[in-house]
């Protein structure tokens, strides 16, 4: 384990090549090599966010737990939803807290239709009310070959990625109040997908649809739906899924020769959250290093 972050976004970030390493699933933040950058030292809010509530999915560690420190610093309380990552949940529940905002932890796996609704309904009773969903989790494995990618995986591939995300809209829009927002995460995948990540990037390409879509039908409620797609990030996804040699060039195939620090994503979800974007819903935002999205 390293203390090191992964550089400061305003001098560039970390480049690779990175040490070798390789993580079990889920993964940890706590054990990467740099640490990715998550905002700590350098995201100062402006009270954007005063007195709402926002509910993170994937809000321990990488991208989540990069906007639940922006979101606690713009004056949000924030639940966040993880799997099994108690170390790097506590490591997000510090940050908000020392911001001065309520944190509420919600371990479990959101493949069950039942927690995902308990997520908002436990968000409700916690801070009564939900003013932003964010859909950030997501599951990945690398295979060269279709022919070596198990149903297990594509399954619960989509059952993490996209089908939570229609059971925790529908449970958040039934308490949403007008003036909400969803926000997805996809990814450069839906647009430019890799091979070996043939699964993850199907269901990033149905995020995109879902976000459309969903995004069309909400402001009937008062509500926008927009995703925000990285292109690659340094979050502990990629230490638990991909080779060693693949971790050690991460990023280096974007024009800026380097994958991005979560904090450099979160600005983008606070717009997107916030009065500012008022009249943006159905939209695809990209923060992808220069990699085109077409």
């Amino acid at each position: 384990m390293t203390s090191e972050r992964g550089g400061d976004p305003k001098e560039g970030g970390a480049k690779p090549p990175f040490p070798e390493q390789r993580q079990d699933l889920p993964g940890s933040e706590a054990a990467m090599d740099p640490r990715p950058d998550y905002g700590e030292t350098s995201y100062q809010g402006s009270g954007k966010l005063e007195g709402k509530a926002a509910l993170i999915t994937g809000g321990d560690s990488g991208i989540g737990r990069a906007v639940a420190l922006a979101y606690a610093r713009e004056g949000a309380d924030v639940a966040i939803s993880y799997l099994s990552e108690e170390e790097d949940a506590a490591e997000t529940a510090r940050v908000v807290e020392a911001a001065g905002r309520r944190c509420l932890r919600l371990p479990g796996d959101i493949q069950d239709e039942r927690h995902c609704r308990s997520l908002v309904e436990r968000t409700m009773g916690e801070f009564g009310r939900l003013d932003v969903l964010v859909n950030n989790a997501a599951y990945q494995t690398t295979h060269e070959n279709v022919d070596d990618l198990p149903t297990e995986e594509i399954e619960r591939a989509f059952r993490t990625n996209i089908i939570a995300m229609f059971h925790l809209s529908k449970a958040a829009m039934a308490v949403m109040k007008p003036g909400s927002a969803i926000i997805n995460t996809a990814s450069i995948q839906a647009y430019h997908p890799s091979p070996m990540l043939l699964h993850y990037a199907s269901t990033k390409g149905a995020i995109v649809a879902f976000t459309k879509a969903l995004g069309q039908q909400a402001p009937e409620r008062g509500i926008r739906v927009n995703a925000v797609a990285p292109g690659p990030v340094w979050t502990p996804l990629i230490p638990a899924t991909m080779p060693p040699d693949n971790v050690k060039t991460f990023g280096q195939q974007t024009p800026m020769k380097r994958p991005a620090q979560p904090a450099e994503l979160a600005p983008v979800y606070v717009f997107l959250a916030s009065p500012d974007s008022s009249y943006v819903t159905a939209m695809v935002y990209g923060v992808t290093g220069g990699m085109v999205m077409e």
